[in-house]
């Protein structure tokens, strides 16, 4: 199919990666003779496309001007969901827009959120094609943004063992990730975290003390200066044992239904403290590692910090721009296919994979034999370790796979 027009659009979260995306998109419509148009500030720039009077082009000169290496997106983001939006002639609307461009389709990069419009769209005779992107890393496919988000999180987890260790602190890491905790395990095994926590496995908070006890005060009790730190990752839907989960219920929900989660390293911490407050062992571990003080240090002190943003933005990852400038390429070539309504998986071997957005956007929690996994190398989920024994196979061609 010819395509003479193409518009890119970027939506949900941003991250790592996207400019890539773009890059690629935009070098691979050049190649096909065709143009490439930022729809800015994502599905609701698509929606009010029609008011616009005109859309930057993705000239060589431009596109040449984007650093594929830098975070965030050139097109911009929003939040919004198109089915929600009250116009009865919403998507009567947004044809119209594409008409007046003059635009035969549409390459769309964001999450199982953003996926989620692009097969309504589809529906809805918009030609779109999804170039997967999630920090979270919960779709069927790699998304870009994982690799360069679960970089950076390691490298901050790292770098707070150096203030733990000074003051003899127990330090609580929030990261992103709501249903999923893909950031926060990756993140936390790269950082060599001593406790990880993610929505896929209710806290259990007694055991997670003990384990915290136990390590913390070996660590001051074998250091030849009497320093010593403990380091917790976790991931803001955690929840435990029964089920609580910490939100902040004076915030609205978002276009996609979702409550803002709030305050899960805090959680943490005041579970932790308390039970060292109650445990009066603690008073004796400290008097023998010779840090007690009465009335003023008399139980271990434990710190929040929450990654926030800063965990999307910065540089991208060499794996995420490789990814992205290959998915974006990729998106056109399958709108000059004809196809809309699918989502790139990967180039590689000479094929261009994809699957059906619907799919690819169903959620993918984290494996938890991998857990298991390094639960026995000793770090603690807080459970009880999950039964994991060796087993073995021979492969003839080694599968190419993600995170």
């Amino acid at each position: 199919m010819e395509i003479r027009r193409l518009g890119v659009i970027t939506s949900g979260g941003d991250c790592g990666g996207l400019n890539a995306v773009i890059k690629g998109a935009a070098l691979a419509a050049q190649e096909h003779g065709a143009t490439l148009h930022v729809i800015p500030n994502g599905y609701a720039g698509l929606y009010n496309l029609v008011d616009f009077d005109e859309l930057v082009e993705l000239t060589p000169r431009r596109i040449d001007a984007v650093s594929a290496s830098l975070a965030g997106s050139e097109a911009g983001h929003s939040r919004v969901k198109i089915s929600k939006i009250s116009d009865p002639n919403k998507y009567e609307r947004i044809q119209a827009g594409l008409r007046k461009f003059d635009l035969d389709g549409l390459v769309i990069s964001g999450g199982d959120d953003t996926g989620s419009v692009i097969v309504d769209l589809a529906e809805h005779g918009v030609r779109c094609i999804h170039a997967p992107k999630t920090m979270d890393l919960d779709l069927q496919t790699y998304s870009v943004g994982a690799d360069s988000t679960i970089s950076r999180i390691a490298d901050m987890a790292r770098d707070l063992r150096t203030t733990g260790r000074t003051h003899n602190r127990v330090m609580v890491l929030e990261v992103f990730g709501r249903n999923a905790g893909h950031t926060a395990f990756r993140g936390g095994i790269g950082a060599e975290a001593d406790a990880i926590l993610i929505p896929e496995i209710p806290v259990d908070f007694d055991l997670l003390y003990e384990h915290m006890k136990q390590r913390y005060f070996d660590r001051i009790t074998n250091s030849d200066v009497r320093a010593g730190t403990y380091l917790i990752l976790v991931a803001e839907g955690m929840t435990d044992a029964t089920g609580h989960e910490i939100v902040d219920d004076t915030a609205e929900v978002d276009a996609f239904g979702h409550k803002r989660l709030a305050g899960a390293a805090k959680y943490v911490c005041n579970k932790l403290t308390r039970r060292l407050t109650d445990d009066p062992d603690v008073r004796l571990r400290m008097i023998d590692a010779g840090v007690f003080v009465e009335g003023i240090y008399e139980i271990p002190e434990i710190r929040s910090v929450t990654s926030g943003h800063l965990v999307r933005c910065g540089r991208s990852s060499a794996f995420d721009v490789n990814f992205g400038l290959e998915v974006g390429a990729a998106a056109v070539n399958l709108l000059a296919r004809g196809m809309s309504g699918v989502t790139v998986v990967d180039v590689r071997d000479g094929y261009i994979r994809y699957m059906k957005t619907a799919d690819a956007i169903e959620h993918r929690p984290v494996d938890l034999d991998q857990v298991s996994f390094h639960e026995h190398l000793g770090t603690c989920f807080g459970r009880p370790p999950g039964d994991w024994k060796a087993r073995f196979t021979e492969i003839d061609h080694p599968p190419h796979r993600h995170l």
